[in-house]
Formats: structure tokens, sequence, C-alpha cells
């Protein structure tokens, strides 16, 4: 009989991981929701020597499509259209196949009396645990409405933060790849002809050409050099990722560097009062929601504070005591959430803190952006200019002897 390994969160909200055996995929995953398990990662043993992972649903759907597809359904919705027709009408309008695939799927296990969060919770890689919870909260409530204008209010802000860290990363690494194309293709191509000039002149060349010519000469010699030096940071980070502890260290560093470390901290902060707020919301249990929200905030380190929390709402103790001892989480967020947990409104300070830091990232990224793009074309000017003025010294001086440059 095959065997399955699991991972899962129970009744408490705590992660738990096992192994089960069972005659097919879709029987193992009935015997865990029998329990009341929910099941984070499901893979077949039997499947392969390498226990290839089962995917739930195959690819995953983009963070931009899932967004407009939550915006759509809650419209529509809202509009008196039942669920069913609702999810029928998005997958006939979707353009992804795949996507399209699943909703008809769902919604044929609808038609069937299924409820959508159990339909939709087959496809963990489309439907998040933030996703079916909530809409499970709603159906139990009879708000289910609300529930899906939440969905989509959060999921568009969680996009509109992401998309604008991206935009201003994405800059500076263009510009770093630009210049390192440039630059490269300089020392390969241009450089050797100068040489070949001055060469045949026998100039006595300053320190400056002698440089870049020898930077040059070594390009040449050893081009093949180039690409390790460029791929050998990814393949060192994906290295150290294979260390049990490499992700928490990776994310570490990145929280550490300078100016994009504080608006990835911020991002974290932000992401982690948006869906904490959320989940509190739909009444979701205090242990299960941290449990999702630890798994979401992109980074391990803060993800790490968040358990700790968790494990010391177990032991009896207030949720912010691990809060206030790491300087991930600034004062002001463990007051406000301090506030909230005294005064029974933890989803109201939760989503202010969540509005001032999405603020915060959108005011960051814009001042990045306009200070990067002046600094980074300087930069490439500065890398450019230098090598060719650096090669046109000996012209200079040759003009001034009154020579003339041989081609």
């Amino acid at each position: 009989m095959p065997k399955f390994m699991y991972k899962a969160v129970n009744h408490s909200g705590m992660p738990f991981k096992g192994t089960l055996e069972a005659q097919s995929f879709e029987q193992a995953m009935d015997e865990l929701k029998r329990k009341g398990y929910w099941i984070t990662e499901l893979l077949d043993q039997s499947q392969s020597l390498l226990h290839r992972e089962i995917k739930f649903g195959g690819p995953k759907v983009k963070v931009q499509q899932f967004t407009i597809f939550c915006r759509q359904l809650a419209t529509l919705y809202k509009s008196g259209v039942s669920m069913v027709e609702s999810v029928k009408a998005l997958a006939e309008q979707t353009e992804n196949k795949e996507f399209r695939r699943i909703l008809t799927d769902v919604a044929m296990s609808m038609q069937q009396g299924t409820q959508m969060s159990e339909a939709a919770s087959r496809y963990p890689t489309v439907f998040s645990g933030i996703f079916i919870n909530m809409l499970k909260a709603g159906e139990l409530s009879g708000n289910l409405d609300e529930m899906l204008n939440r969905l989509a209010v959060f999921y568009e802000k969680e996009h509109y933060t992401r998309e604008k860290v991206k935009s201003a990363m994405v800059y500076p690494v263009i510009m770093g790849i630009l210049t390192v194309v440039v630059v490269t293709l300089m020392m390969l191509f241009v450089i050797p002809n100068y040489v070949t000039s001055f060469q045949s002149m026998g100039l006595e060349l300053p320190l400056p050409t002698r440089m870049v010519i020898a930077v040059s000469d070594w390009i040449v010699a050893f081009w093949y050099v180039i690409p390790l030096i460029i791929f050998t940071p990814s393949i060192l980070i994906s290295l150290i990722r294979r260390h049990p502890k490499g992700p928490y260290w990776i994310d570490y560093v990145k929280l550490r560097i300078p100016v994009f470390g504080k608006l990835l901290h911020k991002q974290a902060i932000a992401r982690f009062s948006r869906t904490f707020s959320s989940l509190f919301t739909a009444a979701i249990p205090m242990l299960q929601a941290l449990t999702l929200v630890s798994s979401v905030t992109g980074n391990v380190v803060v993800g790490k504070v968040i358990e700790d929390a968790r494990d010391g709402l177990i032991g009896g103790r207030s949720i912010t005591d691990p809060f206030r001892q790491t300087w991930l989480f600034p004062p002001m967020v463990v007051q406000m959430m301090a506030v909230g947990e005294q005064s029974g409104a933890l989803d109201t300070m939760l989503e202010k803190v969540a509005d001032f830091y999405e603020a915060e990232v959108d005011a960051m990224t814009d001042r990045l952006k306009s200070l990067l793009e002046p600094l980074m074309i300087v930069a490439l000017s500065g890398v450019v200019g230098g090598i060719v003025l650096a090669v046109m010294l000996p012209t200079f001086d040759m003009m001034k002897n009154g020579m003339v440059p041989m081609n």
C-alpha cells in the first residue's frame, strides 16, 4: 500500500508532520481531513525513489491574476450572483488554462453540494491557507460577502506592496547588469584595438592606461571565468539554503543590508499586520492564525518570532511578550498590539499598523527610485567614462607632442 508523508496543522494551530498508508492520494487527503487536520504538504513516497512531491493544483497562479480573481468574485457575489455561477463565469474568462481548469473543477464540486472552501482546499498551491480559512469562516458565519471583500482588499494591498518593493529593486539590478555587459564588451573588443595601435608606436603608457590594458588582457585570456564569477553568489545561496538553518541566515542578512534591508523589514511588518488582522477579524483561532501568519511574512527570521509568540501563548504568556524581546518589531507596533489585546480590538490596531507600514513602504520605494536612478546613471557613466579617459590619455600626449596616432 502506498505510503504518504504529510505536514499539517491541528485544531490547536500547532504544525506537525507524519506518515500514513492509503490506497490513493485522494484517500490520504480524505483521511487527514476526517481527523480535522489542515494539510500544508502531502508527498507520495512510493511514486519515485526521490519521493517526488505531489503538487496539489499544478503550477501556481500569478499573484496579479489571483488578486483580480478575488476582487471579481467579491463583486459578483455582492451583486447577487450565486457563488457557483460566479466561479463558473470567472473560469470562462480567465486566460490561464491551468487556473481555468481548477476553477471549473471547484465549480463542479460546488454544484454537487460541496462548500467552496472545501473544494478549493484541494489546490493549496493556488488557494492559500489564508484564503481557505477566511472563506470557511464566512461560510460558517453567513457573512460570506464581507469575507470575500476582505480577501479582495487583503490581496490587493499585498500585491501593491510587493510590486512597490520589486520596482525599487529592479532598477539597480538592471543598471548593474548593463554596467557589467558594457564594460566586458569594451574590454574584449574595444581596448585590444587601441593596445595594438599603441604598441606599434612604442609609446610609454600612463598608469591608468596600463591598468585598463591589464584588466582587458585578463578578461580576453580568462573570459570563461566571468560567468562563474557572476553566478557564484547564486550557487552559494542555493547551497546555503539546503542547510537546515540556511534560510534563516539568508533572511537575517537580507534584513541587515543597508537601505534595502530596512525596506524588506517594513514590508514584513506590514504583511504580518495585514494578514493577522484579516485572520483575527474572520474569527480564526489565535493559534491557527499565528501559524498561518508565520509562514506568509516572506522572512524566516520574522516568522520565527511569530512562532515563539504562538508557543508563548500556549504557555499562558501574553502574545506581545516575544515581540518586546526582539529588534524586529518596533516599540510602536508592540505597544499598539498590547493596547489591542487589552481592549479586545487587536484587529483594528493591527489594521492601523498595516496601513502605516504600507504607507512607509510606498514612500520609501518612491524615495529610493528617485535617488537610485541618477546615482546609477552617474555610476555607469563614471565607470565607462573612466575607461574611455584612460584609453585616450596616450592620444592626448601624442597631440601635445605633435604626433598623429596610427589606426
